[in-house]
């Protein structure tokens, strides 16, 4: 199955630069889509395809560093890059703590605005890779049973089958069977796969906890 094509989205209430940008990114070989407004982007809820956008900070309505608050604060925010011709220090600091991918000024050069699309589609591309992974470990987890889940939780802080048999009031060759099983489950390949896939999975348990 071929991935989605990443695509661009410029967010620029002035319309020459606008049009610009739009144009030297499909010059490129990126797909575009262009909004005059905050406003717009976000009724358009571009955040389920792949991509960036490259964001005006002054404009009517929503700001840019609004439109960045609100916007991290849906499911699976794009990354963004700031264009502006009216930034600061204080701005561009606040922007890039937030976690902008850049805080380019206008006019902007050609090569530095494509290096930061390219940085900010890897980045999605990244993340978006590791979101699936995190799925697909939760999926394999959640196919053990609860013995089994109980048993690797206690391999993963380094207690032997012998150790683990007293502590559940088992055999140990049921907790060595129960093991192997969740292993096979997991798709490890080893001991040491398996721990680093039981730690991938409850660290954001852990987090919420």
């Amino acid at each position: 199955m071929t991935p989605p094509t990443p695509i661009v989205h410029v967010v620029d209430d002035d319309d020459s630069l606008r049009t610009a940008v739009t144009r030297l990114l499909r010059a490129a070989g990126h797909e575009v889509r262009a909004y005059p407004s905050a406003g717009e982007f976000l009724l358009a809820q571009p955040a389920g395809a792949p991509g960036c956008v490259v964001l005006d900070v002054q404009m009517p309505g929503p700001s840019g560093l609004d439109l960045q608050e609100a916007f991290a604060r849906l499911d699976g925010a794009l990354p963004i890059i700031f264009l502006t011709g009216h930034g600061d220090i204080p701005m561009s600091v606040r922007a890039m703590k937030a976690g902008a991918v850049d805080f380019l000024t206008k006019p902007v050069q050609r090569q530095a605005l494509l290096d930061a699309v390219r940085v900010a589609v890897d980045r999605d591309r990244s993340r978006r890779e590791e979101q699936k992974e995190m799925a697909d470990l939760k999926r394999r987890f959640d196919s053990l049973t609860s013995r089994e889940q109980e048993v690797i939780s206690l391999v993963v802080v380094g207690m032997l089958n012998k150790q683990i048999a007293a502590q559940l009031g088992t055999a140990e060759s049921t907790v060595k069977v129960q093991r192997s099983r969740a292993m096979e489950k997991m798709h490890a390949a080893s001991l040491a796969e398996l721990i680093k896939m039981i730690e991938k999975v409850k660290a954001p348990l852990e987090k919420a906890s």
